[in-house]
């Protein structure tokens, strides 16, 4: 038995002299290696209290306190691990608790100083929260005062609730507001009738339940998800969307209460999945009902896309998108296939079909198995099947509205609706109508239907004549513009293969010229000068087309104008063109034996078209510098940053908007670019194209971007190091790739501007300064010029750096020779500037230098007479001065000789 007990007591042994001789990380370890092999309740209670004291230097006092508390559970006794626990309970802010474990200690050894002083500390901070607690109170009481008074004029009711809202962001307002009843004078004033009022209580309910599980369960059960459901529902669009963003903000404090162990006084109230269950029942009953206004139904639907899926598909878990498909699909369907011209379905926005299909492909692309999703399938053909079956026109019309907005979101789906029996054969038919509306259902369902190459062959051969017929007879203007965009599909159904292409040269010319048309016509409504968007989106792919919108400055202008609207369908369509005018699309290359041997099979080669290499959009927007330029630039950045925004579930379209967002950063200005505060936001994009799983150009696009935003100010140096851009841009400075690492340093040039940048260098662990020394020698110019820039800025700002240079390399006195001694000039003052640095900091690294070559060298520069050199002459000079004043050198006009100058 001793001897199964030796190397747990000297783990602790060992443990206990690391601690003594502050290495804390390793006494840390060693008592988390004895507790794993302690088999003895005493001698583990004895570990734990030995790693709260470890974990409170470390300042990791959750853990602290949950090792305190395991050594009190076998012992209570255990003053040291009461006092422990006390202490870091105050630095959790639980003052109550630390009090008590305080006030135990000193009642155990009354004349312990430590024990009596954490005491006094606890019992003045206790005090204070106290004042600060009775303050807010009266506050939240003048408030809540004002609200209640009827008679009180508006204006200052609005300025009261205005007030609640800021105190709720604060941690003493919101319990105080909560513990007030205030959650009920929150109700009367959601059940109010002016629009100030409600948002203010919303606002307000925001701040209560951001962060805090409990608050929020207690909310949700008093307010009741009818009421917010209800609120939400309104027509007022700015009531809804608060009312969506504090459900929103309800989901996920009640989600990560789920995740996170709690301690203390809300681990009783943590919630199960029923409560969020309840809660997603009552927005599923949102969507069909008549009485919810077209922007609560989108943000129901927005809701279920963000909570119902999950994050990773790597969780097995995916029954709330199970529960949602079996409770809400056919609700999801009745939405999705309402018609707006026909009358008794609910109100819709423009967005809300868009929406649905969203949502819809979202559950069908979290479900796991092919059982899971026939399921689907079947449930959506019963849906369709039941209202095609039926004989009302009305019911056929949902039939193909709810096909449509399937082809949009799940297509696997959508095509096998499309193909049941006499769906095609309706829509086909439908297309000649004399029913405008009926006319206009099947012509959007034919335009979403050629999405396939299989359909899209099916429908040129039997449908383009119908358009084309629509198009030229129609005198309807929302039926030309769809039987436009869909010959427009059609005709760019080959995508960039050239060698494909549905229609004769030159018929997707007149297309474009015709969508231009339609685009620039202020007199259309937005929606059919959308669908003319949506048609260049299809044949800009097109490079003539290209040429063509890009030198139409009205149809360009029109076409921003129009992507300022809240319609996202607009801005999708605006974004694609956009992609398609500036060839960011990917275009996978085939390898050329494959070539060969299709070739020699007689298989379809795609062929490219001979201008497409030609076309540059963005350079050429870049290059002209005429005021409608700017403009341009503008928008781009624009649109690419709200695409990348929708684009955060899908990983390829986030990247691709961050790579265009980061040519505009590089090839412009990027004040110009991103004016105001816009700058700051497209850091998060570019520092995401750091990644692995992005290409070696994207890495380098985002890296130069990078170095020119953190060339601005210091703001966007912080917001890039926020961002936690800094590993990773250090990372790419090992790079193999020469131009990747040249760029990674340039950016590190510029961010060690920054001091928090600065303070990595003094680290004695890395080899950061090495690298840059060593660097500085390389073959590379453009890699030398960014690191011996970043040395000379170091060395300048930090003088303890140049006595550590010596250690990084035996080369160092070499390299910097070769630097004065450069051909270019840029990297002769670098070399002059660093070696006066040197030389300000340390009067031995003084000696050191004016011993080797470098005198002579200085001597020379220092001599030069050319304007332009003025500056590393003027380097030269002091470093010479320098070592006059150290005597090293004596000063004489006729130049150097030996140790005189």
């Amino acid at each position: 038995q001793r001897e199964a007990e030796k190397p747990r007591l000297l783990g602790r042994e060992e443990g206990n002299n690391h601690f003594k001789a502050g290495d804390v990380q390793q006494a840390l370890s060693c008592y988390t290696k004895a507790l794993k092999i302690s088999d003895c309740q005493s001698e583990s209670a004895v570990l734990y209290r030995n790693r709260a004291a470890c974990y409170l230097k470390l300042e990791d006092h959750t853990q602290a306190e949950a090792d305190a508390t395991k050594a009190l559970d076998v012992d209570q006794g255990d003053v040291k691990a009461r006092f422990r626990r006390a202490q870091a309970l105050q630095k959790l802010g639980r003052l109550d608790q630390a009090f008590t474990d305080a006030q135990k200690c000193a009642q155990l050894e009354p004349k312990n100083k430590a024990f009596q002083d954490l005491l006094r500390q606890l019992g003045a901070q206790i005090q204070q929260k106290v004042a600060q607690l009775s303050s807010t109170d009266s506050r939240v009481q003048q408030m809540f005062k004002l609200l209640l008074d009827s008679s009180a004029p508006i204006s200052d009711r609005q300025k009261a609730a205005q007030n609640l809202v800021v105190l709720s962001r604060e941690d003493a307002g919101a319990e105080q507001i909560f513990r007030n009843d205030g959650v009920k004078l929150l109700q009367n004033l959601l059940d109010s009738q002016q629009e100030d009022l409600i948002l203010s209580a919303l606002r307000t309910l925001v701040g209560l339940c951001t962060g805090h599980q409990s608050r929020t369960m207690a909310i949700v059960n008093e307010v009741g998800m009818d009421r917010l459901c209800g609120v939400m529902g309104s027509a007022a669009s700015t009531v809804s969307l608060s009312a969506c963003h504090l459900i929103q903000v309800m989901f996920e404090a009640l989600t990560e209460g789920m995740k996170k162990e709690i301690r203390g006084k809300d681990e009783a109230i943590l919630p199960g999945e029923m409560p969020l269950r309840s809660m997603l029942r009552h927005l599923i009953d949102m969507l069909p009902a008549s009485s919810v206004s077209g922007a609560g139904r989108d943000s129901a639907i927005n809701l279920l896309v963000k909570q119902v899926p999950r994050k990773s598909l790597k969780n097995p878990d995916n029954s709330l998108t199970l529960w949602v498909i079996d409770q809400g699909l056919k609700k999801i369907l009745e939405v999705a296939g309402t018609v707006p011209e026909v009358k008794g379905g609910p109100p819709l926005t423009d967005n809300t079909p868009m929406s649905c299909s969203v949502l819809l492909n979202k559950l069908y692309d979290d479900l796991k198995s092919d059982k899971e999703r026939e399921n689907f399938n079947k449930l959506c053909e019963e849906y369709v099947q039941y209202h095609f079956g039926s004989s009302d026109m009305e019911s056929k019309l949902r039939a193909i509205q709810t096909v449509s907005v399937l082809l949009q979101g799940p297509s696997d789906v959508g095509n096998r609706t499309l193909e049941l029996s006499g769906i095609m054969d309706a829509v086909i038919s439908l297309c000649a109508s004399e029913n405008i509306t009926h006319q206009q259902v099947a012509v959007e369902a034919l335009i979403h239907a050629a999405g396939k190459a299989k359909r899209a062959s099916f429908i040129t051969a039997n449908g383009v004549a119908l358009l084309k017929d629509l198009y030229k007879k129609s005198e309807n203007d929302r039926i030309r513009v769809r039987a436009l965009v869909g010959l427009c599909k059609l005709g760019s159904a080959g995508g960039t293969d050239f060698s494909m292409k549905q229609f004769a040269e030159g018929s997707t010319l007149k297309l474009a010229k015709q969508c231009r048309k339609w685009l620039c016509n202020e007199a259309l409504p937005l929606t059919s000068r959308r669908w003319a968007i949506e048609g260049l989106a299809y044949l800009t792919l097109d490079a003539d087309v290209k040429e063509d919108l890009v030198e139409d400055k009205k149809a360009l202008q029109a076409m921003f104008e129009l992507a300022k609207s809240e319609d996202k369908t607009v801005l999708y369509a605006v974004g694609s063109t956009l992609v398609n005018c500036t060839n960011s699309y990917d275009v996978e290359k085939p390898d050329p034996q494959m070539v060969e041997l299709a070739k020699y099979a007689k298989q379809h080669v795609p062929e490219e078209h001979p201008k497409v290499s030609m076309t540059n959009t963005m350079n050429m927007f870049v290059k002209n510098e005429h005021a409608f330029s700017v403009c341009v630039i503008k928008m781009f950045s624009r649109v690419f940053m709200l695409l990348f925004k929708i684009s955060e579930s899908t990983d390829r379209g986030k990247i691709k908007a961050a790579q265009a967002l980061a040519k505009i950063t590089i090839t412009s200005n990027p004040e110009i670019a991103f004016p105001g505060e816009r700058v700051y936001e497209v850091v998060r994009p570019l520092v995401s194209l750091l990644a692995l799983d992005c290409t070696m150009l994207q890495n380098f696009e985002a890296l130069m971007a990078l170095t020119n935003l953190a060339g601005i100010s210091e703001r966007l140096r912080q917001k890039i190091i926020k961002e936690k851009a800094v590993p990773k841009i250090e990372g790419y400075m090992f790079e193999e790739h020469d131009m990747v690492r040249a760029a990674a340093t340039e950016c590190m040039c510029n961010l060690a501007l920054s001091t928090e940048v600065q303070k990595c260098y003094l680290a004695t662990d890395s080899d950061r300064l090495k690298l840059l020394v060593l660097y500085s020698g390389e073959d590379d110019e453009r890699l030398r010029k960014a690191a011996s820039g970043t040395l000379a800025m170091l060395t300048g700002e930090m003088p303890e750096l140049c006595t550590r240079i010596p250690d990084t390399t035996s080369h160092w006195l070499e390299i910097f020779q070769a630097l004065l001694l450069g051909e270019s000039q840029d990297l002769r003052h670098r070399g002059a500037v660093i070696v006066m640095n040197l030389m300000q900091a340390d009067k031995s690294l003084a000696e050191k230098l004016m011993e080797s070559e470098a005198l002579e060298i200085l001597s020379v520069l220092a001599k030069g007479d050319d304007p332009k050199q003025a500056s590393i002459q003027k380097a030269a000079q002091r470093c010479l001065d320098l070592a006059t004043e150290y005597g090293l050198i004596r000063s004489n006009e006729g130049g150097v000789n030996g140790k005189t100058m």
